[in-house]
């Protein structure tokens, strides 16, 4: 090299290729931090939003240009990318529960006139959506992290809008559950997909957020759902009337599955048309020839990559505390749900106003606990207050159950959804922060499957551990209360089981 040549690296130098394939901008004369800068470029030329004009007012994440400013959905939503991508989760999750209001709405129909059989039918048809998430959710992982993840969300919409086309016109128990169980299959390749390309279409300081708002996507559309699901519903009945449209098979449940499917063909056409960057799609190219991918599943292949998998889970110790500290919450968390009501009546003496107070308050927390977080997600680190969340939400759940008034539980109520909501959040973002993007999709579909199987637990623990602790305080004592002093302290197996919450999830926090 002559003395004229620049040096590598120095300012003149050509841009170097990452080894991820993107190239490094030149930073100019700022070597005391360029870094950030590289990341910029990186970003600008990742998610297509690199200029090389004067410049107009234009939605850009990182203006390039001196006109150049962000959009407010950009400045919220981090990118352009994932702001379409938010979309097409409200449109999806919307299909889900008009589907899932749909399906038991439908099973209740083929028993019409025998409650037992409706109930039973309701049940089954619940089991048929969390049964494959239990066995299937880690194969669905391994299978997102081999294949093009764009095409399967694609795959996975128009399949399940010829399920829904097909649905209505199932005659028996056991062929709803069949659709039902497909559908979710289906729906369990698309989200870790989605969770896997996230990282590639928002920055690193950007991933709480995103989270936040990928939660709200999911759970938002629960809220109107139910309004969508009862306007089609009277729709379907009147349309039925008519003879012309007999071909339809419509009855008060068909029209919410044609929406459905409706909701599920617009997905598809929504992700077809997002720009996901290549790496985002496939993370890894695989041994296998292209040709051999295309033609052969190779089963010893697919457990080692599962086997793979499920070992990252255990032994990254990061990956493994936030697994572990979220099922042990969702758990304690969980058993709130049947035990809510049971507390209310049992000890607040409320009823069911009391338990629509009471879940209001949990529900309003969490949002504003996710709110706050997701506002202060570059002045925090989610591996620090994670833990400290679940401690904090420990510790008011214990105080919740050991008071008798209503507005205390109400509070307190509050403040432990605003400590446990971001933690769901929180987790997600650690992972999607610390994973490698290969096994992205394993880790989430690995997730997906424990939080399922905690919450069934829950589920069924919850009552359980009431009726046992009640006998327990009915052996101590014939009214269930101690004596304080001169005061009489009320504990019924409700609030025994709480108290238990209370420490799993304190439990939980030491764990992470």
């Amino acid at each position: 090299m002559s003395t004229g040549d620049p040096a590598p690296g120095g300012p003149e130098s050509p841009a170097a290729a990452d080894p991820d394939g993107v190239r490094r901008v030149p930073v100019g004369d700022t070597p005391s931090d360029p870094e950030p800068e590289s990341f910029l470029a990186r970003m600008r030329e990742r998610i297509g939003l690199a200029r090389t004009d004067g410049g107009d007012e234009t939605d850009a994440m990182y203006p390039s240009a001196p006109n150049d400013r962000p959009g407010w959905h950009v400045r919220l939503f981090g990118s352009p990318m994932f702001f379409r991508l938010w979309l097409v989760q409200v449109v999806s999750a919307t299909g889900d529960w008009l589907g899932l209001l749909a399906t038991i709405a439908f099973a209740n129909q083929l028993y019409e006139g025998d409650a037992r059989a409706q109930a039973a039918a309701s049940s089954l048809v619940i089991t048929a959506r969390i049964f494959p998430h239990l066995f299937f959710s880690p194969v669905a992982g391994v299978l997102v992290d081999r294949w093009d993840r764009k095409k399967v969300m694609v795959v996975s919409d128009l399949a399940r809008v010829g399920l829904l086309i097909v649905l209505p016109f199932a005659k028996t128990l056991w062929a709803l559950l069949a659709l039902s169980l497909l559908l979710e299959m289906f729906a369990l390749l698309w989200t870790p997909a989605k969770e896997a390309i996230t990282p590639h279409l928002v920055p690193h300081d950007h991933l709480t957020t995103a989270s936040s708002l990928n939660l709200a996507a999911g759970y938002g559309p629960a809220l109107f759902a139910p309004l969508v699901f009862a306007a089609l519903a009277g729709l379907s009945a009147w349309l039925g009337n008519i003879g012309a449209l007999s071909f339809l098979g419509l009855n008060q449940t068909a029209l919410a599955f044609y929406g459905d499917a409706v909701t599920f063909a617009i997905s598809a056409y929504m992700i077809w048309r997002l720009a996901i960057p290549e790496r985002a799609r496939r993370p890894r190219p695989t041994a296998q020839s292209a040709e051999q991918q295309r033609t052969k599943v190779d089963l010893s292949q697919t457990l080692a990559e599962l086997k793979e998998g499920w070992h990252y889970v255990f032994i990254n110790p990061t990956v493994r505390a936030v697994n572990l500290s979220l099922g042990l919450a969702l758990i304690g968390g969980g058993m709130l749900i049947p035990l809510g009501a049971v507390f209310a009546s049992d000890v607040l003496f409320a009823g069911a106003a009391g338990f629509g107070l009471f879940t209001s308050a949990l529900v309003l927390g969490a949002a504003a606990g996710v709110l706050i977080v997701s506002t202060l997600q570059k002045r925090v680190d989610n591996q620090r207050i994670f833990p400290f969340l679940l401690y904090i939400a420990g510790a008011v759940l214990f105080l919740a159950a050991s008071v008798h008034s209503l507005g205390a539980v109400l509070a307190l109520v509050f403040v432990m959804g605003a400590a446990v909501g971001p933690t769901y959040v929180l987790g997600y973002s650690i992972l999607h922060a610390n994973v490698d993007d290969d096994l992205r999709g394993r880790v989430f579909a690995a997730l997906n499957t424990m939080v399922r199987f905690c919450v069934f637990i829950a589920l069924i623990l919850g009552p359980l551990l009431t009726t046992f602790f009640d006998s327990v305080a009915r052996l101590i004592s014939d009214n269930r209360s101690i004596e304080l002093g001169s005061a009489s302290y009320f504990i019924p197996g409700v609030r025994i089981t709480l108290w238990l919450d209370a420490a799993i999830i304190v439990s939980a926090g030491w764990l992470a």
